[in-house]
């Protein structure tokens, strides 16, 4: 063999080697586990729109699923009594990253294990007990916060007298029994703009309750309702999207999902941004780097969206105004 032929061999030998070594390695494992989201709905093509911006961003780092990645999917189908048997099964599975949501639920996983790194979006993580510096969580959690202030529910009440300039009565619909410093700002700003606010708690998120629920919000002609932002609604979006259709009730929403599948108004974090920055940290954990040492990211961009097709099949008319103020219309 001449010299020129055997150095050209030797040369792509060396050059396939990290390709040959990656073929050889173990898959990573995820376990993406949520508190509402049912489990088949956790993915890259049936998912919500952040689910699949987060595996979309991930295939962009290269962590394919069904390549070099696996990942396993639970969730506790909105019922908080099933987050301490969740979390522990998830940890006995031993995942290398494990990606959650809602503070009480990564309490429960924080219980379950102190090792195994955690992925989060919630909301203010410091207020909920998960860390106490942003910029360096320390222990086994990061992620992103979908925190917006308190002042997020004030301006979707402005939003909604805007759309309705008649609207006096509306419902606050909660997912759980807790109300916190949110509801007492949407409180505050239903006293300055002469506006009503009650409360409809779910304790449980079911098509059942859903349906009950509206039927008792249009039997007693509130004007409009504002939806909180917890994921058990977020599973049942297309359903309350229809119920609000049914009984011609505008609704305004806290993510993009509601309005993609029938929803009138949502003023949303952009949950693309989050799901980004979550994979982001996905793949530099499964890349070596600790989670205490990765910041928590809480959101800098906000999006108003308007369904024109539903405020005419609800018989309203959104002033042109608002219309040009919003980032998206569906028409």
């Amino acid at each position: 063999m001449k010299r020129r032929e055997f150095i050209g061999l030797a040369v792509g030998a060396v050059a396939a080697w990290p390709q040959a070594l990656r073929a050889q390695q173990k898959p990573h494992r995820i376990a993406f586990a949520h508190s509402g989201i049912p489990a088949d709905h956790l993915t890259e093509k049936a998912g919500p729109f952040w689910v699949r911006r987060f595996f979309e961003t991930l295939r962009g780092f290269g962590d394919v699923e069904g390549s070099n990645l696996v990942v396993e999917r639970f969730s506790a189908e909105g019922r908080s009594e099933r987050f301490a048997a969740l979390a522990a099964e998830v940890v006995s599975r031993n995942p290398d990253v494990i990606v959650s949501n809602l503070n009480d639920l990564v309490k429960a996983f924080m219980t379950a294990t102190t090792k195994i790194p955690i992925v989060v979006i919630t909301g203010d993580p410091i207020a909920g007990g998960l860390v106490t510096n942003l910029a360096r969580p320390g222990g086994n959690v990061t992620g992103v916060s979908i925190n917006a202030g308190i002042e997020i529910e004030a301006k979707r009440l402005q939003i909604l007298k805007e759309a309705i300039p008649s609207v006096a009565r509306v419902v606050h619909l909660l997912s759980g029994v807790w109300v916190g410093d949110g509801a007492k700002a949407l409180d505050e700003a239903g006293q300055r703009l002469g506006v009503t606010v009650t409360r409809n708690l779910l304790a449980v998120v079911d098509d059942a309750q859903l349906q009950r629920s509206f039927a008792d919000m249009a039997q007693q002609k509130v004007d409009a309702v504002v939806v909180d932002e917890g994921g058990s609604f977020l599973a049942q979006r297309t359903a309350i999207a229809e119920l609000a259709e049914k009984y011609r009730l505008p609704v305004i929403y806290p993510y993009r999902d509601y309005v993609e599948q029938g929803g009138l108004i949502a003023l949303a974090p952009d949950l693309g941004e989050l799901a980004e920055r979550m994979a982001s940290d996905v793949h530099q954990i499964l890349n070596g780097t600790k989670p205490g040492d990765i910041p928590f990211y809480q959101p800098s961009k906000f999006q108003m969206i308007i369904n024109l097709k539903t405020a005419k099949a609800i018989g309203l008319e959104i002033p042109a105004t608002l219309v040009a103020r919003a980032d998206e219309v569906i028409e």
